[in-house]
């Protein structure tokens, strides 16, 4: 998420006016076709667009062959009809009341940018390989958040595909694509998109991530797409010319709210809900992830956020598939993830930003901004024990109360990371955790999410350590717009006393967030490489690790001596994480189940180029056990049993 600034952009096209034909079947709202464009093979396509604000309507073919078809209006302010005549590949606009030209609001592609028109593409043709494919089960999931322009130097889907089988080796099981919908020029974090169903067409278009999603199911590896339903970038953002799509009834960060529970509100949640089934349906995603649903206003009595989720988790049941749908929120209201059975959203997922932060802060010693709420070590222990450490008490920083209880839900609904791109990114210098904190802080937080019940996400370059930034970029065309853009970013940082802050439109600002992944065969690096994968493969193998439930983990710290243990047990297993935060030794007295414990891991160990470690491979317990610990290191012991 990035608060991105409104700024009215206005374009008309030249218009040429031509007759053509249309089939006036379906012309009302209860057609099957979704909005936009949809070939339905044998040179006929079906356009369907929502324009309550417009009289007449009439969609301009621009080529091969010049034309212009007007289209009946039907019930719900729908202009609708199947035209002959049109191939993959045409381009075309609508010319709305005879006067202005606009793009389609479902456009499937915008070859030309946000400003160009919009093309007529086939999607049903591109021959699937994942007939077979099911999909990982939640507490599977292991996330690897990527943006496509920065990932690679080329910046394609394409380029992607390279790298799978190493993402697989690591221990990742899911890919979660930054926004990939058209946004303005070519660098762009995604969130200024303004064509929700186009593929960004300097990343590859469409097909270009068909055959991306095609290639990571074959590896084994699922897709997430993380789409923003809360607001669309300023330029090239025409919806309003169409409809009512945003409201003054609410406002957001980014100006009018969209319009989630006004009137025309139902056509609206339904263009948001068949985007998200389209992704499903045409792109085989196996999952959303929703962008700052905290910003989406709405007081109706089922919420959209119920509603879409409803109707992806049937869309997945119909396909025979895993699907699932993720928030992006800070109001730590657990209503998202609980069942709907019991008054929540059903959404099967949400990011929990407590963890990053109460980690962060006692790692890095910030306490700016909302850093300010967090830093002592019983910030992390709830996080552990809790999801939450915001449960309704006082916010310094918000000054208010803040975040409700997490009852009913369980750890695998939580996603946790140590870095993302919006942790990162809103830095003013974009810096990654390499920068800030120290070898051992950066083994010791890997080590706390990775092995944490809940569901990790590692941001792109993590695992080795990337030292690259990865900061705001954008390509507007609009010398107002990025004006504005600069100014905003500089106020957003305020509270933090950072200074600087790289030009968003400078191309160097792009050129600088690029990955070196060739740092990954270098060093410390290849180190902390072969850590993440350590780590990763103990997730999968500690049979105590299997079984995320509260009820089957007991979290405990020592204040003084600045550690935190985890026991956590599955079916008689059982296994202790002893994370010590401390820049000094300590000896630990700590409780543990009466046998011998073995030691899996030991970030002290040389081979984590640690400075040794003080502790046995094998240790045996009568109901306590006295440990020396090294300055920031991390333990995990499995009890082993007898005979």
């Amino acid at each position: 998420m990035y608060l991105a600034y409104r700024y009215p952009v206005r374009l008309n096209r030249g218009i040429v006016e031509r007759k053509g034909t249309v089939n006036r079947m379906e012309p009302n709202a209860s057609s099957p076709q979704p909005p936009g464009a949809t070939y339905l093979g044998g040179g006929r396509c079906h356009f369907r667009v929502w324009a309550p604000r417009v009289k007449s309507l009439a969609v301009h073919i621009l080529g091969p062959r010049e034309r212009l078809v007007p289209l009946p209006k039907g019930r719900r302010d729908y202009f609708c009809g199947t035209v002959e005549g049109v191939e993959p590949g045409s381009l075309y606009c609508y010319l709305l009341d005879g006067e202005t030209e606009r793009p389609d609001p479902a456009s499937r592609h915008q070859p030309e940018g946000v400003y160009g028109p919009s093309q007529v593409v086939d999607l049903k043709s591109f021959a699937w390989s994942d007939q077979c494919w099911f999909g990982p089960a939640r507490e599977n999931l292991v996330f690897y958040e990527l943006h496509v322009g920065t990932f690679t130097r080329e910046g394609t889907f394409e380029a992607i595909i390279p790298h799978l089988e190493e993402l697989k080796e690591l221990g990742i099981t899911a890919i979660q694509l930054m926004p990939v919908a058209q946004f303005p020029g070519s660098r762009n974090w995604g969130y200024d998109g303004v064509y929700p169903f186009a593929v960004q067409n300097s990343y590859g278009g469409p097909s270009g991530l068909q055959r991306l999603v095609d290639a990571c199911h074959q590896k084994g590896l699922a897709v997430f797409l993380d789409v923003v339903y809360n607001h669309l970038g300023p330029e090239g953002n025409y919806l309003g010319d169409y409809a009512p799509y945003f409201t003054e009834r609410h406002r957001t960060p980014w100006g009018p709210a969209v319009n989630f529970d006004g009137p025309g509100s139902d056509e609206v949640r339904r263009y948001f809900i068949e985007n998200a089934l389209y992704w499903v349906r045409n792109f085989h995603l196996d999952g959303l992830r929703l962008d700052a649903v905290h910003a989406i206003m709405d007081m109706s009595a089922i919420h959209f956020l119920e509603e879409l989720a409803e109707e992806v988790h049937r869309e997945a049941e119909r396909l025979g598939r895993r699907v699932y749908v993720v928030a992006e929120s800070d109001l730590n209201d657990a209503r998202l993830i609980r069942p709907r059975a019991v008054g929540g959203y059903g959404l099967d997922a949400q990011w929990c930003d407590d963890f990053h932060h109460a980690l962060h802060a006692l790692l890095t010693g910030e306490r700016l901004g909302y850093y300010r709420d967090f830093g002592e070590l019983f910030h992390l222990t709830k996080a552990f024990r809790k999801g939450y450490v915001y449960t309704g008490q006082y916010s310094e920083y918000r000054q208010r109360r803040h975040g409700g209880p997490t009852d009913l839900c369980q750890p695998y609904r939580f996603v946790v990371f140590t870095q993302n791109h919006d942790q990162v990114g809103n830095r003013a210098g974009g810096e990654r955790l390499s920068s800030l904190a120290s070898f051992e802080d950066l083994k010791l937080a890997a080590a706390a999410a990775i092995l944490s019940p809940y569901i990790p996400l590692l941001f792109m370059g993590e695992e080795y350590g990337e030292t690259a930034p990865f900061l705001y970029f954008t390509s507007h065309t609009d010398p107002s717009l990025a004006e504005a853009v600069r100014k905003g970013r500089r106020e957003e940082f305020s509270a933090f006393a950072w200074q600087e802050v790289p030009d968003p439109q400078d191309e160097q600002t792009f050129l600088r967030s690029r990955l070196n992944r060739d740092l990954r065969r270098q060093g410390h690096h290849r180190v902390l490489y072969g850590f993440y994968r350590e780590l990763l493969w103990l997730r999968r193998q500690v049979p105590a690790l299997q079984d995320p439930k509260w009820e089957n983990m007991e979290v405990n710290s020592y204040p003084e001596e600045l550690v935190l243990v985890v026991q956590r047990w599955n079916n008689g297993a059982r296994a202790c994480l002893i994370l010590s935060f401390k820049d000094i030794p300590v000896f630990l007295n700590l409780p543990l189940e009466p046998g011998r414990w073995q030691k899996l891991l030991d970030t002290a160990e040389e081979r984590w180029l640690g400075n040794g470690s003080t502790v046995p491979p094998v240790l045996s317990s009568l109901g306590r056990i006295e440990l020396a610990l090294p300055p920031k290191t991390c333990i995990l012991l499995e009890h082993l049993k007898e005979g």
